[in-house]
């Protein structure tokens, strides 16, 4: 029977060695995203094998909603451990974070053997890495310009280093205590989810960006490899108040941290319109489709 417990930062040498081995591309197979945002869906992991298992037991009908396996070995054997894993809480297995080509393995191995489903806020936007270092022709004009309007405010960008951390995160507190719905869970899982990325930067093996203004934080980024070609944004935050400070930060970072890769993936929009009008303004490559696959 799969044992499941809180992941730990002594778990990532193994936890990286199984997502090595997979090359998945979805956010949710970074060690980095599943330590820091652990409390949002209530995450924990299991070992089976050479396969890591990561689930997330808090859901609204009550059904535990494990991802995909990383790893290597037989996903038949693996698949009917976690089967009868959700078989002993009285529950069917539900996979999530299954892309096309994991699909299509399913499918081969379970011919009409579950539903699937698909929502369209947990996609993630993959964007080419070029682009958005360059912001090359028309499709990108209206960004030259926010980035124009950037450079004209006096600011400093540099890679974040440990000097930066207490103004990082009291700019994230002041901003948090600003929100109207500030003891919504989500907000509270993401401030637990930053101070996870600050208090195990060097261990995670983090890059950040920072961007001041007259000395002061005006924006800082996180973020790390997800893959050998793909770069992944786990955090953005920005002080609205300056005119294109989205556009600066999303550029200098892209260009000091994430040459050499082909792709950057910026997550999903969570089905939040001014979230999804944002990525979408930045054209990304393509979206990475992730499905949820019941099994009967």
């Amino acid at each position: 029977m799969l044992e499941f417990r809180v992941i730990d930062i002594k778990d990532k040498e193994r936890i990286t060695s199984a997502l090595n081995i997979s090359q998945f591309m979805g956010c949710e197979y970074s060690f980095s995203n599943n330590m820091a945002w652990r409390r949002l869906a209530d995450s924990k992991i299991a070992f089976y094998k050479d396969f890591y298992i990561c689930c997330s037991f808090a859901s609204e009908d009550g059904i535990p909603r494990f991802f995909l396996p990383s790893g290597e070995g037989s996903y038949r054997e693996v698949i009917s451990v976690m089967k009868q894993y959700a078989a002993s809480l009285g529950k069917p297995l539900r996979v999530s974070g299954v892309t096309d080509s994991s699909l299509e393995m399913l499918s081969e191995l379970y011919p009409d053997g579950f539903t699937v489903d698909t929502d369209d806020g947990d996609w993630d936007y993959i964007y080419s890495s070029a682009d958005l270092i360059e912001l090359p022709g028309r499709k990108y004009h209206s960004k030259r310009n926010h980035l124009a309007r950037f450079n004209e405010i006096g600011a400093e960008f540099s890679l974040m280093t440990e000097k930066d951390f207490d103004d990082c995160i009291t700019f994230s507190a002041i901003e948090y205590n600003n929100k109207a719905n500030m003891s919504d869970h989500s907000f509270i899982a993401e401030q637990f989810a930053i101070n996870t990325y600050f208090n195990y930067f060097n261990e995670l093996g983090l890059t950040g960006g920072v961007i001041r203004i007259g000395g002061n934080v005006a924006a800082f980024t996180i973020g790390d490899r997800l893959n050998d070609e793909t770069f992944c944004v786990h955090i953005e935050k920005a002080d609205t108040n300056y005119n294109g400070i989205y556009a600066g930060i999303n550029n200098s970072f892209s260009k000091a941290a994430a040459v050499g890769y082909k792709y950057i993936n910026r997550e999903e929009d969570l089905g939040l319109e001014g979230l999804r009008k944002s990525k979408q303004s930045y054209n990304p490559a393509f979206l990475l489709k992730k499905y949820t696959v019941t099994f009967k």
